[in-house]
């Protein structure tokens, strides 16, 4: 039996889609990331991307700075 989390895929955003979906610039994306405003993104090969249910999860939250949503993210798991 399958849960539905295995049947959906992982979509991973790039800064340039991240910045559309926040009606931001691809250069104020990587601004906000090294601030510790965007959630951590996944960092493969040179890459930068950010997981989208990720994205939408700190969206629904109010968009908080990374160390409050990972705290909220952390007390959702435990």
């Amino acid at each position: 039996m399958t849960t539905e989390n295995e049947n959906q895929t992982c979509q991973l955003l790039t800064a340039k889609t991240l910045g559309e979906m926040l009606s931001l610039s691809k250069r104020q994306v990587h601004r906000l990331n090294s601030c510790g405003k965007l959630p951590k993104p996944l960092r493969i090969g040179g890459s930068v991307r950010w997981v989208q249910s990720t994205i939408a999860k700190w969206l629904a939250a109010g968009a908080p700075d990374r160390r409050t949503f990972e705290a909220m993210h952390e007390s959702e798991i435990l």
